[in-house]
């Protein structure tokens, strides 16, 4: 499903217009990210959490090349399914 189809599906279930669902959507979207980007995290209880992680630095190759290169650290987002996430999925 992609963010369209997503925006239908979601204006279907609510009963409202498209617009106004993509409009709720990309502010659920920028919420998360701006929420991440302080370093903060998100709680949605029986569907999951979104955080930060931070990755330390580490070698790599190039993979046309085989060079080993460095890459450095960073700071990833991160999506942990909650249990009634995963036992939706593993029903």
């Amino acid at each position: 499903m992609n963010k369209s189809e997503l925006v239908a599906s979601i204006a279907q279930k609510v009963g409202s217009s498209k617009k106004s669902a993509e409009e709720n959507l990309d502010t659920l979207i920028e919420i998360i990210s701006e929420e991440l980007k302080n370093k903060g995290k998100i709680q949605l209880v029986g569907f999951g959490s979104f955080e930060t992680r931070k990755r330390s630095d580490r070698k790599g190759k190039n993979p046309r090349t085989g060079e080993e290169l460095r890459i450095p650290a960073s700071t990833v987002p991160v999506f942990k399914a909650g249990k009634v996430l995963k036992d939706a999925v593993n029903k």
